[in-house]
């Protein structure tokens, strides 16, 4: 059986195709806008690659920002069950899923079971996402897989205090003309990210193991800042930002189980 999970992102779009619901068989991953045409070329590319076609895959689910409006997918399904789903996947231990997509950040956590018991969002604001370090990135005209390496120079992290994004770019650019160095505010702009993200972490309740999905976890400015936050290791994986489209696949082989009475 063949299932297939895609997870249209507001900045990416991820597909995994998946084999009797545990073995992996392709994954892509398509940096694009807001929309389902990313969608479908990833899905194209995974399909290729696979050497089938769409008539041979069982089931389609789709998760994310355009899962509504993806016409190929045979249902759509939350990120949060679908995040957690992938999440288990990997390590059914993890309690605590920390997700840090393009547009907003999750904090999820889940029982021994799999069952989300809480969970908090913030998606009203940019700050503490991917696209808070977008913007801060082009400010200091630094690619976005730099940060990491910039940060570990810092000697003293800058106070990046300003909770809107706007307010910390000009923040930022008063700091830069100030003479502070560039490795000092990126890590002032790692612990901003960390530092709204933990409070929703805490209001949530922090249970170990902790996992961090999206593809902000591949920051390790943003998951050491965390760590301190929240005094607690945080796991990730390379392939962090895929956990939600595999939660899809598990999710629509799932579906099908149920649907055949397997």
């Amino acid at each position: 059986m063949r299932t297939l999970g895609i997870d249209i992102g507001s900045t990416t779009s991820k597909c995994v195709l998946l084999e009797n619901g545990e073995h992996i068989i392709g994954s892509e991953l398509l940096v694009a806008g807001i929309g389902t045409i990313g969608a479908g070329k990833i899905m194209e590319v995974v399909l290729k690659k696979a050497q089938l076609t769409l008539s041979e895959i069982d089931f389609v689910m789709a998760t994310g920002y355009g899962r509504r409006n993806f016409e190929p997918a045979n249902s759509e399904l939350s990120e949060l069950s679908c995040h957690a789903k992938g999440v288990l996947f990997k390590n059914p231990l993890v309690r605590t899923i920390i997700d840090i997509g393009g547009q907003d950040a999750k904090v999820l956590r889940i029982n021994d079971k799999g069952i989300l018991e809480n969970f908090m969002m913030n998606d009203k604001c940019a700050a503490g996402t991917g696209r808070f370090l977008d913007v801060m990135a082009n400010i200091l005209q630094i690619p976005i897989n730099e940060l990491e390496k910039s940060a570990e120079l810092a000697e003293k992290p800058a106070k990046i205090s300003s909770t809107c994004t706007v307010f910390a770019e000009s923040e930022v650019i008063s700091q830069l003309a100030s003479g502070e160095t560039v490795g000092n505010v990126i890590a002032g702009i790692c612990n901003s990210v960390a530092s709204r993200v933990a409070g929703l972490a805490k209001r949530v309740g922090i249970e170990e193991e902790v996992f961090m999905s999206g593809g902000v976890a591949q920051n390790g400015g943003v998951r050491k800042a965390l760590e301190k936050e929240l005094k607690v290791p945080i796991q990730w994986s390379e392939t962090s930002q895929m956990m939600g489209a595999l939660g899809a696949a598990i999710s629509a082989y799932e579906q099908v189980k149920k649907e055949r009475c397997i």
